[in-house]
């Protein structure tokens, strides 16, 4: 058996069972032997009945007083009771509906019972425990995420049954001189202990060492993508004319503002393409910083190109930037799905010749007969909301540009560290003067009458407000959630009849939504129903307040880029969160969001709470799964992989070399959506 051979030829799987693995990711022998446990039950540790206590998860190993008992409650639930001995004390087992576990047990023999301990301080009982015999028994059991037909017990035979199939096929993926550096196991060793662990010290170096492959392993990849284009710019800024631009604005720009502008110039002065992260929180003022290069490229006669991911926050970017670039002879233009085949046909004209200096947009600007004469900046707002490849594409239609990517979406350092890695960092830390924290309050659905009543009380003193709703409408419905559609005719219908009342959806056609924007920015409409559409961008200073409904359904990050459509004026701004949901994590994060407004703050709880998988809600950012490593537990790993990283690529800049054999072939398989191609890997080896 190979490790690439698919999991249905695997004794005791078979199509059926290949099907249900398919499910989950697993499509090959190798791919199996890395499905690794989501945690762990410790067999190998029995306590006596004495000792246990009850709400705790112990291993009693006890013998069966008497041949369990069968009993009907009532209809279609059967009950099976007997009593276990540890020779000391007795314990009560209990086992609801399940016949084949009753029939196994049997009189005067012992077993291992592993469960919840339930009873009083003078008895002790377990309910539907599992059950195994004492040889073999007393370990460390694997937990696996599970399907349904997909036991964790199944998986577990299936790993043992693949790891004796290919363990004289296990070669070694790290070269010697890094595992004797970092005193890390051997491949065989690791994969055997993170399945069957010998030991919790034998587990502890099993998961060190295959957290410290897979966070090296993407280093690497992350490292080949940038460094594969990292050569002389065609771009290099000869004038400085920053001065000149924050003269040009009607108020001062912060120190965070003018800090990060520097930063960048300072690159684009340098002599290779700039490649920096600019992060800042709701409102920061981001777009003053992007500005300042535009303007910066302009008079250095390079074009410039902004991308966003929606068509609202490109028409906002055009707004704001051609309001910034009034009178200073720099060119914008707006190219989105929306434009007319004339008006397209002439912003392209306009690109091509160099007539336009700054093309702002969605996607449609990386369409192939979109060209420029000059591109040398490239800018994405939002970026993880693109795929690597389209990011990719727009750098392509210039010569090595400068690439400045905006996130609004403050991303924990942590995981930023991963993300970008070498990427430069500036942070805007500062809000502009004038603007005011945003006042957050969490309530019962029993309390909306009067949020309602208290948006009410802000309309009718000239201000606006916000309802947002987690769906469209009642079609997507499946439980008692808001869905704004239905929503914002029972509140035009309802508590705000006499009100302006207007609705804003993803289904809607982008010039749909810019009239319905243009109106609640103009005041026709007062208050804005929408569901998460208005997340990104959408700046509207006279907005000061905002209700989210069912705020349970959104993370934290989410929740906080939808309040930031509010306290982006010079007006005391407040959120009003409603969720009737009891269940911890939620508490926790709405609590979060009522103590603070900081979002890198935030972002990091998000990331505690949700992990790296669900921190974005969407894999397009292209970081690829993790399977073991924690960003928030391993990041003293993640900095040793950093490092090693570097070493290897200074002395093996394509992972050529014999000994680099295997990691290149991991890297490759991590990044196996980006390809190849974009991490500029060969498919040959070389001795």
């Amino acid at each position: 058996m190979r490790l690439d051979s698919d999991v249905r030829y695997l004794k005791g799987v078979g199509e059926k069972r290949a099907a249900l693995y398919r499910k989950v990711g697993v499509e090959t022998v190798g791919d199996l032997i890395d499905y690794f446990p989501r945690a762990y039950e410790d067999w190998s540790k029995t306590k006596e009945i004495a000792e246990t206590y009850v709400g705790e998860n112990a291993c009693v190993k006890a013998m069966v007083c008497f041949k369990p008992e069968k009993a009907v409650v009532r209809k279609g639930m059967t009950v099976y009771r007997t009593a276990v001995t540890d020779g000391i004390d007795v314990m009560k087992i209990t086992i609801f509906n399940n016949r084949y576990s009753a029939e196994k047990l049997e009189e005067g023999k012992e077993y291992l019972f592993f469960g919840k301990v339930d009873g009083n301080y003078t008895t002790r009982e377990m309910t539907n425990p599992a059950v195994a015999e004492v040889e073999g028994g007393e370990r460390i059991r694997p937990i696996y995420s599970q399907t349904k037909d997909l036991s964790t017990k199944t998986i577990e035979k299936n790993v043992r049954q693949a790891l004796d199939s290919v363990k004289d096929e296990l070669a070694e993926s790290l070269p010697d001189d890094i595992r004797k550096k970092y005193k890390l196991s051997s491949l065989a060793f690791s994969l055997e202990n993170i399945h069957f662990p010998k030991s919790d010290y034998n587990l502890y170096c099993a998961r060190r060492r295959l957290i410290f492959e897979e966070l090296l392993t993407l280093q690497l990849g992350m490292m080949l993508m940038r460094g594969k284009n990292v050569k002389k710019s065609g771009c290099v800024l000869r004038e400085d004319c920053t001065e000149e631009f924050l003269s040009l604005l009607p108020f001062e720009a912060t120190n965070a503002q003018k800090r990060a502008i520097a930063e960048a110039m300072e690159d684009m002065r340098a002599g290779s393409p700039m490649n920096r992260l600019l992060q800042g929180d709701v409102g920061s003022g981001k777009t003053v910083v992007a500005a300042a290069l535009i303007y910066n490229c302009a008079k250095n006669n390079i074009q410039s190109a902004l991308m966003a991911p929606t068509e609202i926050l490109a028409f906002q970017h055009y707004n704001t930037l051609k309001n910034l670039m009034k009178d200073s002879g720099v060119e914008v233009v707006l190219l989105t799905g929306s434009n007319t085949a004339a008006q397209k046909r002439e912003i392209k004209n306009r690109l091509k010749s160099g007539e336009a200096t700054l093309a702002v947009g969605t996607h449609a600007l990386i369409q192939k007969d979109v060209e420029f004469k000059n591109l040398g900046l490239v800018i994405t707002d939002e970026q993880h909301r693109f795929g690597v490849a389209q990011r990719g594409s727009l750098s392509q239609k210039g010569s090595d540009p400068h690439i400045l990517v905006m996130s609004a979406t403050p991303i924990p350092r942590t995981l930023a560290l991963i993300i970008y890695g070498e990427l430069d960092v500036s942070v805007l830390d500062e809000l502009p003067a004038g603007r005011q924290q945003t006042e957050t309050f969490s309530v019962g659905s029993e309390l909306r009458l009067r949020a309602m009543n208290y948006v009410k009380k802000h309309v009718d003193e000239g201000y606006r407000g916000y309802v947002v709703c987690p769906l469209v409408d009642d079609e997507d419905n499946e439980s008692s959630m808001k869905a704004a559609k239905q929503y914002a005719d029972e509140l035009q219908n309802g508590v705000f009849k006499n009100y302006s009342v207007g609705l804003l959806h993803g289904k809607m056609k982008p010039s749909e939504k810019e009239n319905v924007m243009k109106r609640f920015a103009d005041g026709e409409i007062s208050i804005l129903v929408s569901t998460t559409v208005i997340e990104v961008g959408v700046d509207v200073p006279e907005a000061v307040i905002i209700v989210i409904e069912n705020a349970e359904r959104f993370g934290l990050s989410q929740l906080h880029q939808i309040r930031g459509r509010v306290g982006r004026g010079k007006v005391k701004s407040t959120c009003i969160l409603i969720s009737d949901a009891k269940n911890d994590e939620t508490k926790t994060r709405l609590r979060t969001m009522c103590r603070t407004t900081d979002g890198f703050e935030i972002a990091d709880e998000d990331l505690k709470l949700r992990g790296p998988g669900d921190f974005f809600g969407s894999r397009q950012h292209g970081l690829p799964e993790l399977k073991i490593a924690g960003l928030m537990s391993d990041t003293n790993i993640m900095r040793e992989a950093q490092k090693t990283a570097k070493e290897i690529l200074a002395e093996d800049p394509t992972l050529e070399m014999k000994k680099n054999e295997r990691l290149r072939k991991l890297a490759l398989k991590l990044f196996s959506k980006a390809g190849a191609q974009e991490l500029g890997l060969k498919s040959t080896i070389k001795g």
